[in-house]
């Protein structure tokens, strides 16, 4: 294993990255965005919002299951909030899933609006992928000037 590897390829490494990058620009009063890795660990844009709206493991563990299975997006109601769900995956690391809640959103409003939410759910899928070619590129420099570096200390 490359000293690297764990620096710059770990899902949850990426996932975090995405997260501060996507949770910055969402609008405070807007949707309420999780990003779930495949071990269920959980990165909420709003905690207090995402703990208020009292979704179940189990409901979560039944929406990565469907994507699992090949339904994308899913879209579902859990009390009086709409939830999309799909997979965030990159090129080369499953990151797990993205979930977008509406609170108060009805299913007919988010039906409505879904090429809309689809626009978003690929912007979110475009985001990771960039995100990860930079890790790509920075892993790789830092490769180089490592074994670079070296070779000039060892020329000393």
């Amino acid at each position: 294993m490359d000293m690297y590897d764990s620096l710059f390829s770990s899902s949850r490494v990426l996932n975090e990255q995405i997260a501060r990058q996507i949770f910055d620009i969402l609008p405070e009063h807007g949707p309420i965005m999780v990003i779930m890795d495949r071990d269920g660990n959980c990165w909420p844009s709003d905690s207090d919002k995402f703990s208020k709206l009292d979704v179940s493991e189990s409901f979560l563990k039944e929406l990565c299951a469907k994507i699992d299975d090949g339904v994308e997006p899913v879209v579902t109601q859990e009390g009086d909030c709409s939830i999309i769900a799909t997979q965030l995956a990159t090129d080369q690391i499953n990151c797990g899933y993205v979930i977008i809640a509406l609170p108060q959103y009805s299913p007919e409003s988010t039906l409505i609006n879904i090429d809309l939410i689809e626009i978003v759910l690929n912007q979110l899928g475009l985001i990771a992928k960039l995100i990860e070619k930079n890790n790509i590129l920075c892993e790789r420099q830092t490769k180089h000037y490592g074994v670079h570096g070296q070779s000039e200390v060892s020329s000393n």
